[in-house]
């Protein structure tokens, strides 16, 4: 069973309004998704931990129309998603895990952005990825944000990433996310992270996106 990362709350109620003080380019990031899987053929997309739908909200809105199918295991995030979503008719939002997703049911893309540091490197991470591959045809493209960085790497990229940050708020909560970050997230190097993906079936990833600690990545089922 995998340990998940459940928004709950106050987290998931504020959600929107932190990923946009603390994820700098976050909504430059969501905008290009469309056109970075603009060659998929089938326009079947998976998004993993899809949160609110702020990712899926960009996918509605594209040239090419997309059926989409949004899974999160947090019955509020999950909520906030049908609330924004519930016009379009090619989108499904489920309650659960990508573990419990039919085995027969192939898509042609997935995404899964801001999901992997909440999990654990001793098989977590690696279940995840891998219940996600079972799930994509053979060359489907597979886009990925996190945190990535070994801890030096980490460590100076906070330094960068506090300068980005607007301006006005408590120090104090500044410090404590920054120090969260560095030290209680289950952060990669970027080498483990191409490896973790190997392993679960995909071909190694190409880097093609950063912001201080936020790196996007993009790679191929096998």
């Amino acid at each position: 069973m995998n340990k998940v990362e459940v928004f709950e709350n106050e987290r998931a109620t504020g959600y929107n309004q932190f990923v946009e003080t603390w994820i700098p380019n976050y909504h430059y990031f969501l905008d290009r998704l469309p056109k970075l899987l603009s060659d998929t053929d089938q326009k079947d997309l998976l998004v993993v931990g899809c949160g609110t739908g702020n990712e899926i909200e960009r996918f509605v809105k594209a040239p090419e129309q997309w059926t989409i199918t949004g899974i999160d295991p947090s019955p509020e995030m999950i909520k906030q998603a049908k609330d924004k979503l519930h016009f379009y008719n090619k989108v499904s939002l489920i309650e659960g895990l990508v573990s419990k997703l039919d085995m027969e049911k192939k898509y042609s893309a997935a995404t899964l952005l801001l999901v992997l540091h909440f999990l654990d490197d001793k098989g977590n991470k690696l279940n995840l990825l891998k219940d996600i591959a079972d799930r994509l045809v053979s060359g489907a493209t597979f886009v990925i944000l996190d945190i990535t960085g070994d801890k030096k790497q980490i460590q100076q990229n906070l330094k960068v990433l506090k300068l980005l940050l607007p301006e006005g708020l408590d120090e104090e909560q500044i410090n404590n996310r920054l120090n969260r970050i560095g030290n209680e997230l289950f952060t990669v190097s970027e080498q483990r992270l191409s490896e973790l993906l190997q392993e679960a079936g995909f071909e190694a990833p190409l880097r093609f996106f950063q912001s201080s600690i936020y790196m996007g990545w993009l790679t191929k089922k096998k």
